[in-house]
């Protein structure tokens, strides 16, 4: 009862509930903004810490997690740009549900699915986290290898209605990610004598490229002036009946964040989330064109990872994220040492930051679905002319603010022309980002597990958690398979 007290009375101080609401604020306006990311507002903010309290200066970098999560939703919403790597699943379809009028809904929920997804993460990281943790110390390199595959293997095959386009577009993604130097041999592949292209293709760059610049080609192409869409009123009305709709989809899309979230260098956790509520709803048709499910989903899984990747981080020193890595610096900072004793020596410490990862969860519904739904949904008013050039505009700025240099912003307009080829010809674009995003974590515990197997692709099968891992995704793409030549046959017979 005692730690409960000095827990509550160290959170709720002034100065570390300023900081946390501050943090949140700072954080949504750095995720809004493309080629910002929530580790670079974490790593900007870190050398602001060295004069606060533990609890003030964790409650600024938790906020500004948590903020920039949810603030990635906002362009990804509008404009179809991913403030955030994990807001490419946002933009599936909370673009759509912009288009046709219910921008502000679509904030609102994404507001309020980020804030359901970080409490359940913020209250596993205190309840569980311990137990949890213990888990991933038996996952090495071959169970890492099996889970990125599953994901990639789960995105292509379950994201477009063409199985063959989708495998292409995920392969064309391995190969994007074999650019640069091998993080195992470090002998440099693929750059052609370009110094920029050695540490490897920016995956940011593509990302905006890719998801960008297609719908901007679109609305150049028809030049149609928007239609004055009164974005704000309809949020309450369409804010209360999806409760009842996306409850199910909240809760597993959390367990997957938090499942997904306590594992070192997991990043399939919006996409497996995304795949999964299409496979489990009675319209997958929907999914893509506006679904509430998804974008629900896809916002709950982003904040349930954030508490969840601080597990392994302060129970065992073992940073789940980059993000995690720069809170163990943070703690260091304050002469505190990340570990199984942290619990001991410091719990009011590991209880405060995950009080603060659920009240930052909290404040999202008010800041984000609120002020952000009422004031952001507007931009839908502009004419479509005047998007276009923000959407050009926004590419470029966040292309080069990504490594300050024009070098990306020639990388996303190349990507942008890519995009354009690829819709037209029918292949979807999820496998590719997907590909290049979990590329270089297939290829490093590929070539990890193969040095401990010996050179022998067996120890994939002799550990019994990626032989299942990766045995499951051979069904799924099996049974896929089966029922697409099942319908094929029936269409061509008539039955």
């Amino acid at each position: 009862m005692d730690i409960v007290i000095e827990t509550l009375m160290a959170v709720l101080g002034l100065k570390a509930l300023a900081m946390l609401v501050l943090g949140v604020v700072i954080g949504m306006v750095v995720g809004a903004l493309p080629g910002l990311s929530a580790t670079m507002g974490v790593a900007l903010a870190l050398p602001f810490t060295y004069g606060l309290d533990p609890m003030a200066a964790l409650g600024l970098l938790a906020g500004i997690h948590n903020g920039a999560s949810q603030g990635g939703a906002i362009p990804a919403i509008l404009l179809r740009i991913p403030g955030t790597p994990g807001s490419v699943v946002t933009s599936w379809d909370g673009y759509p549900l912009a288009q046709r009028g219910d921008a502000g809904a679509a904030i609102q929920l994404a507001a309020v699915s980020s804030a359901v997804g970080g409490m359940i993460g913020a209250t596993t990281l205190a309840v569980l986290g311990p137990s949890l943790a213990a888990v991933t110390l038996s996952f090495g390199p071959p169970e890492m290898f099996g889970i990125a595959i599953f994901g990639l293997v789960c995105v292509s095959v379950l994201i477009g209605p063409n199985l063959l386009k989708g495998l292409l577009s995920a392969l064309l993604g391995l190969l994007l990610a074999s650019v640069g130097f091998d993080d195992v041999t470090g002998y440099e592949r693929f750059s052609f004598g370009i110094p920029q292209l050695a540490p490897g293709i920016s995956e940011l760059a593509v990302m905006i490229g890719l998801f960008s610049l297609p719908p901007a080609w679109e609305i150049a192409r028809s030049a149609e002036v928007g239609a004055q869409l009164d974005t704000v009123r309809i949020v309450l009305r369409k804010g209360v009946w999806t409760v009842r709709q996306v409850w199910r989809s909240w809760l597993r899309a959390s367990g997957i964040g938090v499942g997904l979230g306590i594992l070192p260098g997991s990043s399939v956790g919006a996409f497996l989330a995304y795949a999964t509520e299409r496979a489990a709803s009675k319209h997958p048709e929907t999914f893509g064109k506006g679904a509430v499910e998804g974008l629900a989903a896809a916002e709950s899984v982003n904040n349930a990872d954030n508490a969840a990747a601080m597990i392994p981080a302060l129970t065992l020193g073992i940073p789940g994220s980059a993000i995690a890595a720069m809170m163990l610096g943070a703690l260091v900072i304050q002469g505190l040492q990340p570990g199984p004793q942290l619990f001991q020596t410091a719990p009011t410490v590991v209880y405060g930051y995950a009080l603060q990862m659920f009240l930052g969860s909290a404040l999202l519904v008010v800041l984000g679905g609120v002020v952000a739904s009422r004031a952001y949904a507007q931009v839908l008013r502009l004419p479509q002319t005047m998007i276009l050039f923000m959407v050009v505009a926004m590419t470029a700025i966040g292309a080069f603010a990504s490594a300050n240099e024009m070098f990306p912003v020639h990388v996303a307009f190349a990507f942008g022309l890519l995009g354009v080829l690829l819709r037209r010809l029918g292949f979807p674009i999820v496998p590719i980002i997907i590909g290049l995003v979990l590329g270089k974590q297939i290829e490093f515990n590929l070539q990890v597990s193969l040095m401990m197997g010996d050179g022998s692709l067996l120890i994939l099968l002799q550990r019994p958690v990626s032989a299942a891992i990766l045995l499951a995704a051979l069904a799924l793409t099996l049974f896929l398979v089966a029922t697409r030549l099942r319908r094929a046959r029936r269409a061509m017979t008539g039955r």
